[in-house]
């Protein structure tokens, strides 16, 4: 095969998925831009897997498997990366011995994209049905996300008794994942020259008990189905003023809370209510996102541990894994990279991850364990 063109990808999933990785890395699909990548992929699995029906929504694809198994296994992954910072094309480096593939998406998450193509091509004869999905838009905002508009068009894609999300958690697997809420609390107060403050009401000082009950809060840490989630409450943003010689006459504080799977999304904004509503400040919800429990107890999920091994861990942040378990499939993330590299400039992965991944997946999926 000719060299690798970013330009004009071919994909070959005849390679191993440490050159998949590399590939898929150099092909630049910033959120919004995922149409050449998309396009590769749909080739790939066209001329190379023509044991897969290909569906396409967009820049979604859906490749699936049809042979009459008891049981269907949805494996997924995200094909847009966050902004590119001087980071493609990919590189080849090593740290301290250990070999790592560094630039944007080695983590988040085109080496799980990588392996599971690769797996798509090759298992031709899984003990499951498998539906493959590779969405767009995931590093935005919900309504954008390719999972929500290929929900609303195919809901009979997401079929199945099993799900994984291909998410970064050092090829261990990591249950469920804690809800997410942002609320903007607002306070009012009455502007003034400040030379005469007492004419007016500062409304940046009553911001001032917010900040306090933040600083204060003592997060929980909640077991679930036998993982333990830690929630978090903070401000991440706080704006307020008009001028330097102006009392201010509102403010506003951005709270995020990650709150464990146990509790509601309708819980955790009683939660913020409890703690700030007493106050009298404007309470805005501006984005709600349910968590998922871990789903471990399925007979499907106990086979797929026993052969990746490893104990599981939770899953401190929101991914779509919760998407999957309102719709009644549990699910899991299981992906090759450290979450704590995910959107660095120095994003890398190890390649023994990518390996050990693919390698679990692919035990699982042929019944060898």
């Amino acid at each position: 095969m000719p060299a690798f063109d970013p330009a004009h990808p071919v994909l070959d999933l005849t390679e191993s998925s440490t050159v998949l990785t590399q590939q898929l890395c150099d092909i630049e699909s910033v959120s919004g831009d995922e149409r050449l990548i998309a396009d590769a992929i749909v080739a790939a699995l066209a001329a190379q897997a023509p044991h897969l029906e290909i569906i396409r929504d967009g820049d979604t694809i859906v490749a699936r498997t049809n042979l009459g198994r008891a049981q269907r296994v949805v494996i997924a992954g995200h094909i847009d990366t966050v902004p590119i910072n001087g980071n493609v094309p990919t590189r080849s480096e090593t740290i301290d011995g250990e070999e790592y593939l560094w630039g944007r998406g080695t983590v988040d998450m085109k080496a799980g994209v990588a392996v599971q193509l690769k797996l798509a091509a090759e298992l031709t004869d899984p003990v499951v049905d498998i539906t493959w999905m590779w969405y767009d838009h995931e590093e935005v905002s919900n309504e954008l996300n390719g999972l929500t508009r290929l929900a609303a068009n195919h809901p009979e894609l997401f079929a199945g008794d099993f799900a994984i999300l291909g998410e970064p958690s050092n090829s261990q697997v990591e249950g469920g994942c804690n809800g997410n809420l942002r609320a903007e609390i607002r306070a009012y107060g009455l502007r003034a020259h400040s030379a005469r403050s007492w004419v007016g009401d500062n409304a940046i000082h009553k911001a001032a008990p917010v900040l306090a009950t933040l600083a204060g809060y003592q997060a929980r840490e909640v077991e679930v189905d036998g993982l333990v989630y830690r929630e978090g409450l903070n401000a991440v943003g706080i704006s307020g003023g008009v001028a330097g010689n102006v009392i201010p006459d509102e403010v506003m504080v951005h709270v995020n809370y990650r709150f464990a799977p146990s509790r509601s999304g309708e819980e955790a904004v009683a939660h913020i209510h409890e703690l700030f509503g007493g106050e009298g400040y404007d309470i805005r919800i501006v984005d709600l996102a349910e968590g998922a429990r871990p789903g471990l107890d399925a007979p499907l999920a106990q086979k797929f541990l026993a052969a990746v091994g490893g104990e599981p861990k939770p899953k401190y942040g929101w991914t779509d894994v919760a998407r999957f378990s309102a719709m009644g499939v549990p699910a899991v993330n299981y992906g090759p990279g450290d979450p704590l590299k995910a959107h660095a400039d120095d994003e890398r992965v190890r390649v023994s991850q990518i390996v050990s991944c693919e390698s679990g997946l692919r035990s699982w999926l042929t019944g060898a364990v």
